[in-house]
């Protein structure tokens, strides 16, 4: 049993569905969230995601009265009840699993999973140890039929009766909403409530709408002391064929647990739950609760979810799914589903495209199963107009200009990684000539060659004018932008983490040698820390130690010293690569730097990597609690960078390559 998770209302978990719907809540038991479900479901996979039930009361009665095993938070403040069984342990292994002890000593264990690609969610509860006399246990389910970004509060459409067949009850709250299915080996009476008023701190924290109403149809009951307590859950046909509760999850239950003990780590396991469907394919999901598959991150995720985990079947599917949406050399910030307007506004994502595919086709020839004639036209394709949309020059002023490096950004627009933006106000514009954005550049350009020699010119005037022009001798690191808002010799000096992937983090390092030394050491010191590398140094104008507050005032401290795990991937191969990646030298940073991110996945997103952290101790993780390229480059630190398996001989070699001295 995981003794070290932390139980507390911050701590979260989370069991995902493969289709983009996911069951999630704390390790304390309270809903904190409005994405905080039993049952939510994905009705386009991975998108049109609603919530169809938000979570239960469960209790149990005895002589002395009832023991809830649950407890609820509401508007007016108060805890309900305040005081029930008293909550002794959680565990994630395999699956979320609670120990309560009643007030005779005795104890009931409740466990959930959520089986792969169903729309469904498996619970039970059991008392541990012998059982005693008659023990009458009670659950009443809050549903809502919501849109997962939305709240639900009382009104008369809302449909409480439910039919029933046999052990099975179906509930539809509204037209055009999934149906609810609920398979028990109990009884089931019709109760319908409305309680109203939940409160959802972590709502209100963010400064959002923070309180809902639920329906309660009814109670299902059972006797613990003649045996289990099981629900099934389901949307639409989630359950068909599912005659007998028992049956039904004890034969989940064992596949399951064979899927998961298939994974080699816990954080290979954390892993799989953002690769998703998306027909005919896969995509990835950037985060739970909130997010859906978008461009930047998917492309970053993939290397640490897919290639460094030999997931190479899910990186094709994935790769030439997006290959079709290139469009004047961009690709969209987000998949676009049926319907949606594309929005093409990031300067990035592309190039993060072009990196991944070259390090997809690198990775079937390692693995002796080199990618087909077909699909390496496909991917060269998509590469090609990449690069030929840049160099021609295509939306918001993204160019190549005449040094070979690439100029991006109009005022009112947000193109890099660093893309907050609250009403008019980017917060961090970074127009002109991002640091970042030249290393992916000029690394896609060294790819690109392959396809088109005659970018190797374009190249050569990049590594030199990115050479001269970046080094800021007197600090000892990186300017961030050059030719600041399209200024010829105007540059942002501020030292801010962007500029490690000059280093460590891509294909082909751009510098080396003392140079690469200092960029490291300046980034270790005044970046670094435990949970990732904060996106600001301290002593800058506008530095903010902590993300916390509304809208505008996260979103204003977002990139401007808040800490960002999926930054520990690219600086931690910096920091080996100058120290000439001895095994010694992986194994000190194995200890220094990948230990805190093992240590983490007890204390935010149980078992995962948050998006983000406070920038001063503790540290304090926020944002999404589950966040894909956070995970991935954590797989890729592991197995890839430090050597948890051996690296292909065509991949050590590769990475070894440099660009310039």
């Amino acid at each position: 049993m995981s003794t070290a998770i932390v139980l507390n209302d911050r701590t979260e978990w989370l069991e995902a569905d493969g289709r983009g719907g996911f069951a999630s809540g704390t390790t304390l038991g309270l809903r904190t969230r409005r994405y905080h479900s039993l049952l939510l479901t994905a009705t386009t996979p991975p998108t049109g995601r609603m919530v169809l039930v938000n979570g239960l009361d469960a209790w149990v009665d005895t002589d002395a009265g009832s023991e809830f095993l649950t407890r609820q938070h509401y508007a007016s403040g108060v805890v309900a009840p305040e005081q029930g069984a008293t909550l002794e342990s959680f565990t994630d292994e395999p699956w979320p699993a609670w120990t309560y002890r009643l007030a005779d000593g005795s104890r009931v264990e409740h466990q959930l999973f959520v089986p792969h690609g169903r729309a469904a969610v498996a619970l039970r509860w059991r008392v541990i140890g012998p059982r005693g006399a008659a023990l009458p246990f009670a659950v009443r389910l809050f549903l809502s039929g919501r849109d997962s970004h939305a709240l639900h509060h009382e009104n008369p459409a809302f449909r409480f009766d439910g039919s029933r067949s046999n052990a099975l009850v179906t509930w539809q709250p509204y037209d055009g909403v999934p149906i609810v299915h609920a398979l028990s080996n109990g009884s089931y009476r019709a109760e319908p409530l409305w309680y109203r008023g939940f409160l959802y701190s972590e709502e209100r924290a963010r400064g959002l709408d923070d309180t809902e109403d639920l329906a309660a149809p009814g109670v299902f009951q059972w006797d613990l002391a003649e045996g289990d307590a099981v629900l099934l859950l389901g949307a639409d046909a989630a359950l068909t064929g599912e005659l007998d509760a028992v049956e039904g999850f004890n034969r989940l239950r064992r596949s399951e647990r064979a899927r998961r003990a298939g994974f080699a780590t816990r954080l290979e396991r954390a892993g799989d739950a953002y690769l998703v469907r998306r027909d005919p394919g896969k995509t990835i999901v950037a985060g739970y609760p909130w997010f859906t598959d978008w461009g930047r991150d998917t492309f970053i995720a993939l290397r640490g979810l897919c290639l460094a985990t030999g997931r190479l079947d899910d990186a094709r599917s994935i790769l030439l799914e997006w290959a079709d949406l290139v469009s004047e050399g961009m690709l969209p910030n987000r998949f676009v589903d049926q319907g949606d307007t594309p929005e093409y506004n990031t300067v990035d994502a592309s190039l993060w495209y072009v990196v991944a595919a070259h390090e997809y086709l690198e990775a079937t020839e390692a693995a002796g199963r080199p990618a087909s004639a077909r699909d390496r036209r496909a991917l060269g394709l998509a590469v090609q107009s990449v690069i030929a949309g840049h160099v021609r020059g295509t939306r918001y002023g993204i160019r190549a200009a005449d040094d070979g490096l690439l100029a991006a950004g109009e005022p009112g627009v947000q193109l890099t990684w660093m893309d907050a933006k609250v009403g008019d106000w980017v917060v961090t514009p970074r127009i002109g000539k991002p640091v970042e954005i030249q290393a992916l550049w000029l690394n896609a350009l060294r790819i690109a060659e392959r396809f088109t020699p005659t970018y190797a010119a374009i190249h050569t005037k990049g590594v030199e004018s990115f050479t001269r022009r970046f080094w800021n001798d007197e600090a000892g690191w990186l300017h961030d932008v050059v030719d600041a808002d399209h200024v010829p010799g105007r540059v942002d000096a501020s030292l801010r983490p962007n500029q490690i992937l000059a280093v460590g983090g891509l294909p082909y390092a751009l510098v080396e040698g003392v140079r690469a030394r200092r960029i490291v050491d300046a980034v270790e010191r005044e970046l670094w820390t435990p949970l990732g590398l904060r996106t600001l140094v301290r002593s800058a104008d506008g530095y903010t130690p902590r993300y916390e507050g509304g809208v505008r005032a996260r979103d204003g401290a977002y990139h401007q010293g808040t800490v960002w795990p999926w930054l520990l991937g690219p600086f931690v191969e910096a920091w080996v690569r100058v120290r000439a990646n001895e095994a010694d030298v992986r194994a000190e940073a194995r200890r220094r730097f990948f230990q805190p991110v093992l240590d983490h996945l007890n204390d935010a997103g149980v078992g995962h990597v948050s998006e983000i952290a406070d920038a001063e101790p503790p540290h304090i993780p926020r944002g999404c609690p589950f966040q894909a390229w956070s995970v991935g480059e954590a797989l890729r630190l592991d197995r890839v960078v430090l050597g948890a398996v051996e690296q292909p001989r065509a991949t050590r070699r590769q990475r070894a390559q440099t660009v310039t001295r």
